[in-house]
């Protein structure tokens, strides 16, 4: 179907004079029915990672600066399903959610349609592929100053057969020119109407893809193929869905850092912050951190004020301090966790409850006696993982798999407490110099260990984003060590209460 022709115009004679559209638009393609996945709802309304499908797709394009406007084309009965979740996810580019046609070429008709005339970039984008990137997208709009079609393919994995009526071979085609396709697919308006305008003329015209018109009736066009990925997977069966949303769980949001410093202390004077694990490791640097930008802090910890975060009266007594002093929280963050290793069956049962409550059961509670406080204030949660929580390790079994818990924590609360105008988010910082560590791993080479400073200032970022549901990777840099030394562990204190690293 597809192919890449680097010279020549096209048919259309569209490149004899240069390519100036007015502006660029997404047509999002949202007509699936489910059927193939058993559901009683449209697919790309199943949540995956904690929202709907589509709302994931209208993101990536609601973010990409090359957007100008986006359409959605949506299964007929299912358009105030669509429109209430773009109100309500607050996208701006969305200008129309519409019913989309019959088939997938009455689907096409119906989004020029609402294009309008003009010169005019358009995207067609399958709305059940939630998981293309800001780069994917880039590279398609940019491929349009050069080209009027564009496809989106990557290569096969797989030798492809072709078989007979008899399901015998008939043809193994060379695989190194072979493609998949994917979307978005990208098109000048002139050239992608003309091919439809042609079509209309065939009464076998029957297609599944728009470069596969372009192919049929403008056969002179060349359709440039820019390189998709292997993540933008299309939901179609059910093991699409795990497939996808074990995906969303591996990538790390990217929050980027203010240039300015004073934006964080716009953002963060006259907030209250409270911090629990707040004594040692990043949560004493997050601490510091806060309270420079003009936040009101209040860290608390099993060693300093005599806090355990599973014991749900010494939570609320917290929380209702800091709510007493300032009169509102508006973050609350929980770097408190125990790592203890050692084989499961050999850990007492008294190491296995220490490590279960501290690390699953008060993260639970914080989050259970915090929301009628966030709930005030539109607040965040911070909760922090590990980088084991993607896959258990041997000596690590409880500590792997809550830190794994925390993750899922973070997307079904994100989800709970969307209504709330709640921020549930979870760092996912990579091995930190902290007391926790030092007194579970010894000494380290500096350069080995991500600075606690480091991880801190990323969590700010995170709480003063728009993020939500999110799992932020912090990694060192190429050459970065500590900042400076960890804070050193005490020695007439219980074993430190910190962040995971």
């Amino acid at each position: 179907m597809t192919q890449d022709h680097t010279t020549g115009p096209d048919a259309t004679g569209e490149a004899a004079a240069p390519w100036r559209p007015t502006r660029t638009v997404a047509v999002v393609l949202a007509g699936g029915t489910g059927t193939r996945l058993g559901l009683g709802i449209p697919k790309q309304l199943l949540k995956i990672a904690g929202k709907p499908i589509i709302e994931h797709t209208l993101a990536v394009f609601e973010a990409a600066p090359e957007i100008d406007e986006i359409i959605v084309l949506m299964a007929a009965g299912h358009v105030p399903q669509a429109q209430q979740i773009v109100d309500k996810a607050g996208f701006r580019k969305v200008s129309k959610v519409i019913e989309g046609g019959e088939t997938r070429n009455d689907t096409t008709r119906v989004a020029l349609d609402a294009v309008g005339e003009g010169d005019v970039n358009i995207l067609f984008h399958d709305a059940v592929r939630p998981l293309v990137s800001g780069r994917i997208v880039r590279e398609c709009v940019n491929a349009l100053w050069t080209y009027s079609a564009v496809d989106v393919a990557i290569p096969s994995a797989d030798t492809i057969i072709q078989v007979d009526d008899d399901e015998c071979i008939t043809d193994i085609p060379v695989r190194a020119r072979l493609r998949r396709g994917q979307t978005p697919q990208a098109f000048r308006s002139g050239t992608i109407r003309e091919a439809y305008r042609r079509a209309e003329g065939d009464p076998n015209f029957a297609a599944t893809d728009d470069c596969g018109v372009v192919l049929r009736y403008l056969p002179g066009t060349p359709i440039k193929v820019i390189d998709g990925s292997d993540e933008n997977i299309k939901v179609t069966h059910p093991v699409d869905v795990h497939l996808a949303d074990k995906l969303f769980q591996l990538a790390a949001a990217q929050v980027p850092r203010l240039a300015d410093p004073r934006g964080y202390t716009e953002e963060l004077a006259g907030r209250t912050v409270v911090v629990f694990g707040g004594s040692y490791g990043i949560g004493h640097e997050l601490t510091e951190l806060a309270r420079r930008y003009g936040a009101q802090v209040f860290p608390v910890s099993r060693s300093t004020t005599g806090t355990h975060v599973e014991r749900a009266g010494d939570v609320e007594a917290a929380l209702r301090t800091a709510f007493e002093a300032t009169g509102r929280i508006d973050y609350v963050v929980v770097t408190a966790g125990i790592l203890e290793k050692g084989a499961l069956a050999e850990m007492d049962e008294e190491t296995m409850d220490r490590v279960l409550q501290v690390n699953f059961v008060g993260p639970v509670t914080i989050a259970r006696q915090s929301l009628p406080y966030l709930q005030q204030t539109k607040g965040q949660l911070l909760l922090y993982t590990s980088s084991s929580y993607t896959r258990g390790r041997a000596q690590y079994a409880l500590y792997s798999s809550t830190k794994a818990a925390l993750v899922n924590l973070t997307q079904a609360l994100a989800d709970e407490w969307a209504e709330f105008g709640i921020r549930v988010n979870c760092v996912n910082p990579e091995r930190t110099a902290t007391p926790m560590r030092t007194r579970a791993f010894g000494e380290e080479p500096e350069h080995t260990l991500l600075a606690a400073e480091t991880v801190a200032q990323a969590s700010l970022d995170v709480l003063i984003s728009e993020l939500t549901g999110q799992v932020i990777d912090v990694r060192r840099a190429p050459g970065e060590g500590p900042a400076s030394p960890a804070v050193p562990a005490q020695a007439d204190k219980p074993a430190p209460v910190t962040s995971a690293g």
